[in-house]
């Protein structure tokens, strides 16, 4: 059964944990959604992550300091949204109360909006449901505590699962989850809610002795989830978290998407590299059966574009977390159109085969090269990851602050790292020959054949990425490579189209080639030799830059074109 996959994959994203974490508002949604618009990278996809549902916490006391962990002890009172979500209105004034329904309904027409998401647990909420208020005991919680595998507890200690496993957790009766599950969704499809992103679905492992064990509780909350999504919303807008469990995988049948790493830190420098690295090696196994979801990121850090760029190559969502008016547009002008269209490559990034066993976190040699495909070219993100600590990262808690380690580091790409490149790019009637490779970082463009190799030095948190795209040889006599959006990280996925035209001119007709592609204010750039005679960008004549060396062809897109067609004559 092929997966339907969600229509926010292909647009531009804002969560709101990294920017808010709890304290999350209505007002501060608007600044955030406005100051990246404001700076032409419009968010079509929202998810309002944790804060914004009804809890109670017996661990967290009014005017007592907070406590590390009690977070998790928190348990969901109602499936509707707190107060901060509502207002009371006054009818008297012609004020009706409003709530999240009023919220989302806004957001969407003043920022164009086309999804948003809201989080929620797969128990509901961290520790579970509340067993003693009217709002939930319709679902009969039973308050149990968490029993973690000695096997994850050597591997590594996990913050969340600790605390839970203190404070308990609130389990809802397995007989009860389809109802909880349907109640829950069609509440929020009422309130304009298009989607969920559905965290902590590694509970199960922890709370099913006397449920019938792991396998068949996974099996029954994952049935429900999937039928309750299937019900309720019209895009399989799920997002899954904290679900890489063997259970999970083999039991979510249509859910597309799903997290295959820890959590982004932005304040930890020692996870930054290891992130990456995680998410392109997890890929090679969740990469055959979901749609990876690398997390979001901080587009104004030190880490910026190393995060950016995985993106661009991992054939991913793209959303950020940026904290409202923390935006670094030189990054995200190179991951988002100015209409909020992200470039997503075909399939999920996956390492190179000379990749597969080498360690680019800590031998202090390798580098990591992530390969994918565009319609008409492939690409190549290369990243030098070393400095990140140890597999797995078990000093993360006490390491927030910690530095990475430099490493200056040579390496080679070649087109060959691409895997299906011929096969599903190059195209039956390609004989064989060579490629024009763009470096992203330098500009610089380059003809090698398949087994040839590209030199490139990178220091730790350093990247660069290569659009690898076949020569063809047109009408005999034309041999043609299209690059793409050169001012995008992932050029090539710009072009949805190149076939030879003729074209009538008033010296009579010669042969053209004509590209179809789309995102405005960039720049189009190909291989091209000769020198076109003629460019025409929708019709309409266009001056152009050519480099008789490299064969290098450049024009510029014009700024209210979403989508163009450049035609070529010779």
């Amino acid at each position: 059964m092929l997966m339907q996959l969600p229509g926010m994959l292909d647009w531009f994203g804002w969560c709101t944990w990294d920017a808010f974490y709890h304290a999350v508002s209505p007002q501060g949604i608007r600044d955030g959604l406005k100051s990246l618009s404001e700076g032409g990278t419009p968010p079509r996809f929202l998810l309002i992550d944790d804060g914004w549902q009804s809890t109670s916490n017996e661990y967290q006391k009014e005017g007592e300091p907070f406590v590390e962990g009690t977070q998790f002890g928190g348990r969901l009172v109602s499936i509707e949204e707190n107060n901060k979500f509502r207002k009371p209105g006054n009818e008297a004034a012609g004020n009706p109360p409003s709530g999240l329904k009023d919220f989302v309904s806004e957001i969407k027409k003043s920022y164009g909006l086309k999804y948003v998401y809201v989080w929620h647990a797969l128990m509901g909420y961290w520790g579970g449901l509340n067993p003693t208020v009217p709002g939930t005991e319709k679902y009969n919680p039973k308050l149990t505590i968490p029993v973690q595998s000695p096997g994850n507890l050597a591997n590594k200690r996990d913050g969340s699962m600790d605390s839970m496993e203190s404070y308990g957790v609130g389990v809802i009766d397995p007989s009860k989850i389809v109802e909880f599950y349907d109640d829950l969704h069609s509440y929020l499809v009422s309130q304009n809610v298009d989607g969920v992103k559905v965290d902590v679905q590694n509970i199960l492992e922890t709370v099913a002795t006397g449920l019938g064990g792991r396998v068949a509780l996974t099996r029954q909350f994952q049935q429900a989830l999937e039928k309750s999504i299937a019900k309720n919303f019209q895009d399989n807008s799920i997002i899954c978290c904290m679900g890489q469990s063997t259970d999970s995988m083999y039991h979510s049948k249509r859910s597309a998407i799903t997290r295959v790493s820890d959590d982004y830190y932005p304040k930890n420098a020692t996870t930054q590299t290891l992130h990456i690295a995680a998410v392109a090696y997890n890929s090679i196994l969740f990469g055959e059966v979901v749609v990876p979801d690398w997390d979001m990121f901080y587009s104004k850090h030190d880490a910026a574009e190393f995060h950016a760029v995985a993106r661009a190559v991992g054939g991913c969502g793209v959303y950020v977390s940026d904290k409202p008016g923390q935006h670094d547009f030189t990054v995200l002008r190179k991951l988002v159109l100015p209409d909020g269209a992200v470039l997503r490559a075909r399939y999920p990034g996956r390492p190179t085969r000379d990749c597969l066993f080498s360690d680019p976190v800590t031998d202090g040699q390798s580098l990591l090269k992530i390969w994918n495909l565009n319609k008409h070219a492939g690409v190549i993100g290369i990243f030098n990851c070393q400095g990140a600590g140890s597999w797995p990262c078990l000093d993360r808690i006490n390491a927030v602050e910690g530095e990475t380690s430099s490493y200056e580091l040579s390496g080679q790409i070649s087109p060959s790292d691409i895997e299906y490149l011929e096969e599903e790019v190059s195209g039956k009637s390609w004989t064989g020959g060579d490629y024009a490779v763009f470096s992203f970082s330098s500009g610089s463009l380059s003809q090698l054949s398949k087994h040839d190799t590209f030199a490139i030095t990178l220091k730790t948190l350093e990247c660069d990425v290569f659009t690898v795209s076949p020569i063809k040889t047109y009408k005999q006599s034309v041999k043609f490579a299209p690059i793409g959006l050169i001012n995008m990280y992932n050029s090539g996925g710009a072009v949805e189209a190149v076939e030879v035209v003729d074209v009538e001119g008033s010296a009579g007709s010669s042969s053209g080639i004509k590209i179809k592609g789309k995102g405005a204010s960039g720049c189009f750039g190909a291989f091209s030799d000769p020198k076109p005679k003629l460019c025409l960008v929708n019709f309409t004549q266009q001056d152009f830059e050519y480099n008789t060396e490299d064969h290098f062809f450049r024009v510029t897109i014009p700024s209210d074109a979403n989508s163009w067609e450049i035609t070529l004559c010779y």
